[in-house]
């Protein structure tokens, strides 16, 4: 009964920290709900014994990501931000967009029928831990998707660089 508790908890906290990065009228307020979100889905990945998934959560989104979006922040001029008009009269439509995909992932997830399950049970990730584990799949079966990863990163990497780089 405790699990579920602690699920229902961070299931509830992430959804109502997402609803409070999205209306805030002040970005730096979004960026720290944000924060706290980030904390929440790192608790949820303890929570499920990823400890890998939580660490690079924190290091990788809570540190670094979170940073970008403050410099990007820094660059805005917010005065003109938080005075012009937040929500515009659409936002019915918006509603209604939203619950029909809500709706069609619902249906969508109550046909699905769970695959053939791969070499690895709960007491083979036990034994050689989840980060030998993940990396022994990562590298072995999903090696070329990651060095396609890697290549679209670094493409928006130069992309960034030669945006960035004042005409001389």
């Amino acid at each position: 009964m405790l699990p579920v508790i602690f699920f229902i908890y961070f299931a509830v906290a992430m959804t109502a920290l997402s609803i409070l990065i999205i209306t805030r009228k002040n970005p730096v307020h979004s960026v720290l709900w944000m924060l706290a979100m980030f904390f929440h889905i790192a608790a949820l990945y303890l929570f499920l014994n990823a400890e890998f998934l939580a660490a690079v959560q924190l290091i990788l989104y809570a540190g670094a990501i979170l940073v970008l979006f403050l410099f990007v922040i820094m660059m805005l001029n917010l005065r003109e931000e938080l005075s012009i008009e937040r929500f515009i009269d659409e936002w019915p439509i918006g509603v209604a967009l939203a619950v029909s995909i809500l709706l069609l992932i619902y249906f969508t997830l109550a046909k699905f029928v769970q695959g053939p399950l791969g070499q690895y049970s709960i007491e083979a990730v036990k034994s050689e831990t989840h980060t030998k584990a993940l990396g022994k799949v990562l590298y072995t079966d999903y090696l070329f998707p990651f060095e396609i990863a890697s290549l679209v990163l670094l493409i928006a990497i130069v992309g960034a660089i030669v945006l960035a780089k004042k005409r001389s």
